[in-house]
């Protein structure tokens, strides 16, 4: 018995130890980013660039920017942009050949406004991230006007669950 005891308590040690988790450190544990690729309008499968563009959240009325686009970008031919986690709608406004007018410092370029719509769920990523948002039922209004650079858009993906591939198109 006293030999059973010792082997019992070191088989419980080992058992214990094996089954410790990883440190929690969250990888790509983020709130996806919905995707847009732009196209020609003429040749639809092909990708097209968009000159100085610049996108403005009409939801905060500032320029947004991060790592994967830059304000009047150099003709992105695809984009991430963020969508708000408290609402079930983000408002851009995607202005193509942006510039300053030296004169009146306003804003000169095609301006069209899009208001994306959805729902929110939220999904659970790990132990370490904790839970994500997610996006279902996607669509998009394209405020018209005559003279909309933008003459169509397409959404690919309705669920935006991960930022792997182009969920919407826009045609220019």
């Amino acid at each position: 018995m006293k030999k059973i005891l010792p082997i019992l308590l070191i088989a419980a040690l080992l058992v214990q130890i094996s089954s410790c988790e990883k440190d929690d450190i969250c990888v790509g544990g983020d709130t996806p980013l919905l995707v847009i690729g732009f196209f020609d309008i003429e040749d639809t499968i092909t990708a097209k660039r968009v000159p100085s563009l610049r996108i403005r959240s009409l939801d905060n009325d500032s320029v947004w920017e991060n790592e994967t686009f830059s304000d009047r970008a150099n003709s992105p031919d695809s984009l991430f942009v963020p969508l708000r986690i408290n609402a079930t709608n983000t408002s851009y406004e995607f202005i193509i050949d942006s510039a300053d007018d030296e004169e009146t410092e306003m804003e000169t370029g095609d301006i069209d406004p899009l208001t994306i719509s959805y729902t929110t769920r939220e999904a659970f990523a790990s132990r370490a991230c904790g839970f994500v948002m997610n996006y279902d039922g996607l669509s998009i209004t394209l405020h018209e006007s005559e003279n909309n650079w933008i003459q169509d858009i397409r959404i690919v993906q309705p669920t935006v669950e991960n930022s792997n591939s182009i969920h919407v198109k826009i045609f220019h």
